[in-house]
């Protein structure tokens, strides 16, 4: 809900936070929060150019569909629809985040209100409730603003037709499509693309042989820590599925994904700006444009782009331990997914294993996946669905109980026995992980940090975490007995960070490896 009033405002440390934060027109702040305006109607980013209003006209939100909600229109000056998301659902693993996380991926739109109830475990008439009373606006109105989000992305970044577009976001009528821009913009489809289109680059446009092609530039905060994602997805990549280059300026990472229309492909691009700044460009390919929003709300939970670097990074740098990693790698990212079901496969598959090991095992195991053509080079095939996974496990050679582990988590997965997507609670998810055999709570913490975007998972007893740490000097003189369980005491400090803190561990330990 919104915070305002003068009372409010001379009593309330949240409000007056985020005021000095839109005085000083900080940009760390762009997407945590939405700034409305009483005087003119407008809802802006914190960073925007425009004179700071008076308190007592303003009100924050916390999404922009509360905004909308409460009837405000979208600043045409600062786009507070451009901004980074927030990071705020990913810490969170209540009903909000849950469901926050599965608007994003497209739920509402694609089962409506009472497929995300099923979901969470609640009546729709629940959800509502708790939405409303949280965030000012119910799943509708948060799925709609998704699409004016997506909508405004695709107007400024691509050469779509209009009527393209509207599909593409989401809508469901070019009609609705076009009364949503206005009542959301103050404007027209074609004058929106018109004031920010921009003035070079191929942005994409009609259908290339079966596939749609189109390109967008994505949002992200600085620091971003572009060279240390794409080397941890790099190193893991699966041949066939994903591929990587890292030897240029730009660094790349390109995978194939499975959509709910058809297959498609994805390929990053990141081009450093500035100190700690990146531009991060995304090319797609698809089956259909229904799939575009749901394409990029993946792609951005794979690189983790609505993450808060400042914050984590201002937190472990608290720790000597790892204020040194922190100066030489700010803005840390940890990699999401892009399929929930890969990447429980992964995890069992790469358990207590090297990250060589695993990734040939796996590129055998991703070999029966269907064949898909890409004018990306190097990607021949998709991740095999579960199915074909319990058919081709038997032959793979990956011992006794890992190929048990492996093809009773795929039976569950393909039979819906076994849940996983990003609307899990991540107590419930580990705990249901971590009562199948073959699956410990290191890889059960695992699956929680990538798909769930969990911000402070934490791998008891990896020995990698152990060896960074020892690097790093952080155990000293401590026994090799006590030190997994020493470390993870010390961690508890870094709460609720561990898994950035984790990410510093691993690629202290690459260092060590690579000596």
């Amino acid at each position: 809900m919104g915070l305002a009033s003068p009372s409010v405002v001379r009593h309330d440390p949240a409000f007056a936070e985020r005021y000095r934060a839109i005085a000083a027109r900080d940009a760390r702040f762009d997407g945590l929060f939405i700034t409305a305006v009483s005087s003119t109607g407008i809802y802006c980013r914190p960073s925007c150019p425009a004179r700071t209003p008076k308190p007592e006209n303003v009100t924050f939100y916390l999404t922009s569909a509360a905004a909308q909600e409460a009837g405000y229109r979208a600043c045409r000056r600062c786009l507070p629809e451009a901004a980074p998301g927030t990071p705020e659902w990913d810490l969170r693993g209540d009903l909000v985040g849950r469901s926050m996380r599965l608007v994003a991926d497209g739920v509402v739109d694609r089962e409506g209100v009472s497929g995300l109830a099923s979901r969470l475990g609640y009546s729709s008439r629940q959800v509502q409730r708790l939405l409303v009373a949280e965030l000012g606006a119910g799943p509708l109105a948060l799925a709609r603003a998704q699409r004016a989000q997506s909508a405004r992305a695709l107007l400024t970044g691509t050469d779509l037709r209009l009527s393209d577009v509207a599909f593409a976001a989401g809508f469901g009528s070019v009609r609705q499509f076009n009364d949503t821009i206005n009542e959301v913009f103050g404007t027209r489809p074609r004058d929106l693309r018109l004031r920010g289109r921009r003035a070079t680059g191929d942005r994409g446009g009609p259908p290339v042989g079966t596939a749609i092609r189109l390109s967008l530039t994505l949002p992200v905060r600085a620091p971003f820590d572009a060279a240390g994602i794409v080397g941890f997805l790099a190193s893991r990549a699966i041949e066939g599925v994903e591929v990587a280059r890292l030897d240029g300026p730009e660094l790349v990472y390109a995978r194939t994904l499975e959509l709910p229309h058809g297959p498609g492909a994805a390929q990053v691009t990141c081009t450093p700006t500035g100190t700690g700044a990146w531009q991060v460009d995304l090319a797609l390919e698809l089956a259909a444009l229904s799939d575009v929003a749901v394409a990029v709300a993946r792609v951005r939970r794979l690189f983790d782009l609505d993450a808060d670097p400042t914050a984590v990074d201002a937190a472990l740098a608290a720790d000597r331990g790892l204020a040194q990693s922190v100066a030489s790698t700010p803005g840390i990212r940890v990699p999401g997914a892009v399929d929930p079901h890969e990447v429980v496969l992964r995890a069992i598959v790469g358990e207590r294993a090297s990250v060589a090991a695993a990734r040939t095992r796996l590129s055998r195991l991703a070999s029966s996946g269907e064949p898909y053509r890409s004018s990306i080079p190097g990607l021949t095939r998709v991740f095999p669905t579960t199915r074909r996974i319990t058919e081709d496990a038997l032959r793979q050679d990956l011992g006794a109980r890992k190929r048990q582990a492996v093809l009773e988590a795929a039976r569950a997965l393909a039979d819906g026995d076994l849940v996983v997507d990003v609307g899990q609670d991540p107590v419930e998810l580990r705990r249901t992980l971590q009562a199948r055999s073959g699956i410990r709570p290191s890889t059960a913490s695992y699956v929680a940090m990538r798909v769930l975007g969990d911000t402070d998972a934490w791998l008891d007893g990896d020995t990698a975490l152990v060896a960074g740490a020892t690097v790093l000097g952080m155990l000293g003189d401590v026994p090799q007995a006590r030190r997994s369980r020493d470390l993870a005491v010390r961690a508890l400090a870094w709460s609720p960070w561990r898994s950035y803190a984790q990410m510093h561990l691993w690629g202290a330990a690459e260092t060590l490896v690579s000596r």
